[in-house]
């Protein structure tokens, strides 16, 4: 049998007066690392001699061969920086300059799972920070109000307006119209219960303390969140991130003036006003549902409403209000200013804000009936 031919070497080395060259020869490809491993061992490469790569007889360089080559080299004092290379195609030079940058690269460490003593101290320093940016915003809005009392000449009316329009009259329709609703459906479950003790008469007195006092500011204030809080939070974000309120303070005007006073003073006039459009529509509602579905005739039914509500229980609940309102247009107007110079911030804060809004409005509503429990008669 017929001896095989040798091997021919994947690189060789040749050394001259002008220093040393190194040729690759054949495929360095990921198949063949054993081998090239192999040959370059085989090689004396001094140090302290300049090196020159020269490509001529190389058929094929992916980056796994790419790699263990500078490696090799790099570990023998010879980094790419320092080689002189001749014969590589384009491609050739773009991956080895790639295979270079990419071995620099230090790998991002391995994040440690917090354990509960610092999930904790996180959220407890999140919760101080973000009270502490909460009173300082408080405590601005306030300067701003003292110094509009000095100057009321400084009052943006044409902006007070578009906003009262905006919170208040665009939003009398679905406010009217889910109060309406909830009238129905509190009307016709309450009087279900009535019937079966005959005492059909009484859903009168439960709808009118129920929608006064509780029912028509607390869904009004959550819808005012959900659409005005998030509007507002919505605006002033925008405003931030394409740099409106930096131009604001440039042009020497106080952001909080000129954008944050007239939503406060919107949403503080308005949402009284929709309260009391809220009661009415809701005992609306639950008067049609009495005269059609439990007996009790129109004149009847508003009769004796005025004799079981009385004007206590309605303005507790429009009483209420302005507390909401001030809640709403805060936590709003705070979170626009909060917002970072993104996109997705704005979504963030936006959905934040209508969260935080009707959180604050539930607990308001609950201190005030902790709070005064014996205005219902």
């Amino acid at each position: 049998m017929a001896a095989s031919a040798p091997q021919e070497p994947c690189c060789t080395l040749e050394t001259g007066a002008q220093g040393q060259v190194l040729c690759l020869h054949g495929d360095w490809i990921l198949k063949r690392l054993p081998r090239l491993e192999a040959g370059l061992k085989t090689l004396d490469i001094d140090p302290l001699r300049p090196l020159r790569l020269d490509a001529g007889k190389l058929d094929t360089l992916d980056s796994a061969g790419a790699n263990h080559l500078l490696l090799h080299l790099g570990r023998q004092g010879h980094p790419l920086a320092h080689l002189t290379l001749v014969g590589f195609s384009k491609q050739g030079l773009a991956l080895l300059a790639l295979v270079a940058v990419r071995r620099d690269v230090v790998p991002p460490r391995a994040r440690r799972r917090r354990g509960l003593r610092q999930v904790l101290g996180w959220h407890a320093w999140a919760l101080a920070r973000g009270a502490r940016a909460g009173l300082a915003f408080i405590g601005q809005t306030g300067q701003a109000c003292a110094a509009l009392l000095r100057h009321p000449g400084s009052m943006r009316w044409r902006e007070l307006f578009v906003q009262l329009e905006m919170v208040g009259l665009r939003a009398i329709p679905i406010v009217m119209l889910m109060n309406y609703l909830i009238g129905v459906v509190f009307a016709y479950l309450l009087g279900i219960q009535m019937q079966k003790f005959g005492a059909s008469h009484l859903v009168v007195d439960g709808v009118g303390l129920g929608i006064a006092r509780e029912f028509a500011p607390l869904i009004t204030a959550v819808l005012v969140a959900g659409r005005s809080g998030a509007a507002f939070t919505a605006h002033l974000g925008a405003m931030k991130v394409s740099q409106e309120i930096d131009a604001i303070v440039t042009l020497g005007l106080s952001p909080f003036q000129v954008l944050v006073l007239p939503r406060l003073f919107a949403i503080l006039l308005m949402l009284p006003l929709l309260s009391f459009t809220a009661d009415v529509a809701g005992i609306a509602g639950a008067a049609q549902v009495a005269a059609l579905h439990l007996g009790i005739p129109a004149t009847n039914f508003y009769s004796r409403l005025r004799d079981v509500l009385p004007l206590s229980t309605v303005l507790f609940g429009l009483e209420k209000t302005p507390a909401f309102a001030l809640a709403i247009a805060m936590i709003a107007c705070h979170s626009g200013f909060s917002v970072r110079r993104d996109a997705r911030s704005v979504g963030l804060h936006t959905t934040s804000t209508v969260v935080r809004s009707i959180v604050a409005v539930l607990l308001i509503d609950s201190a005030f009936a902790v709070a005064y429990p014996d205005i219902q008669t």
